[in-house]
């Protein structure tokens, strides 16, 4: 079976308090950016009893290959399904890691998605949001992969209705790794006035000076170069650009019709598309 996780983008990010777990409640708008894809193969093995062998291509991961989410994402349901048989899964890696846009999070969740369908595991929709938690906060988006609001640690999902498909994005990310510990302890939680959800019902003109990310301040006046990137996208007439998660990335939306070109260094990561 063979899948292609994509990655995802934040329309807002606010950190609303500290919890008593060492977590934070936040609220965001997650939208899936189709177009920007890994490609993950799963097979069933040839191995003993129990075995998961995972290979990589493309982008290099850090760290055991037995430990990535795809791994643990097989590790996870054997507890529960010990007549999981062994597999050989192959990951193509293509979305930059610790850049903002989910890329491990979507490879863990559609391990879970395709290892239900392909041993027909029957697990339902929000049984696989479950699990999907246990691998990490983003995790549950991926299960749905649908324009969601959401709140809690990431996991509680509001389904939106939002197509951005009538606009042209373009995301960069410029290599530079944010330590995600460092971010959040630059914040400060607060409540926002406005829900995520509420201002991107406006026309997507308007969310400049609405729609905020609360880890853009602190990050960019760390790495200036970060905000450099959103203030082209600015000069080149985005209708809005914004920083997504802890960062590095940084994204544009721009009308249509409009084809903006850019100098970015060669060792920047730049898609375009919808």
């Amino acid at each position: 079976m063979l899948s292609f996780p994509n990655a995802k983008i934040n329309l807002g990010l606010n950190i609303i308090r500290k919890r008593e777990d060492g977590y934070h409640d936040l609220e965001t708008v997650f939208y899936p950016v189709a177009g920007l894809r890994d490609a993950l193969e799963i097979i069933r093995g040839t191995g003993s009893e129990g075995d998961v062998t995972f290979t990589c291509t493309g982008l290099p991961i850090a760290g055991d290959m037995q430990n990535n989410l795809c791994s643990k994402a097989w590790h996870l349901l054997k507890k529960d399904f010990p007549e999981l048989p062994p597999i050989t899964m192959h990951l193509h890696k293509h979305i930059p890691m610790g850049a903002g846009l989910g890329g491990g999070s979507a490879d863990g969740a559609f391990t879970l998605t395709m290892l239900n369908q392909q041993f027909n595991l029957g697990l339902q929709e929000e049984q696989l949001i479950s699990y999907a938690l246990q691998l990490g906060s983003d995790c549950p988006f991926f299960i749905r992969n649908k324009a969601s609001y959401a709140t809690g640690r990431g996991e509680q999902l509001e389904n939106i209705t939002l197509d951005l498909s009538a606009y042209y994005f373009v995301l960069v990310n410029p290599g530079i790794h944010v330590p995600t510990g460092w971010a959040f302890s630059q914040i400060q939680p607060s409540a926002p006035k406005h829900a995520c959800k509420d201002i991107i019902q406006q026309p997507v003109d308007s969310w400049r000076n609405l729609l905020s990310n609360d880890f853009e301040a602190p990050v960019m006046q760390a790495y200036p170069e970060i905000q450099s990137i959103r203030d082209q996208f600015y000069e080149k007439g985005a209708l809005y650009a914004s920083m997504t998660g802890t960062g590095s990335t940084v994204y544009g939306i721009f009308a249509k019709n409009t084809a903006p070109s850019f100098a970015f260094p060669e060792h920047y990561f730049v898609y375009k598309g919808e």
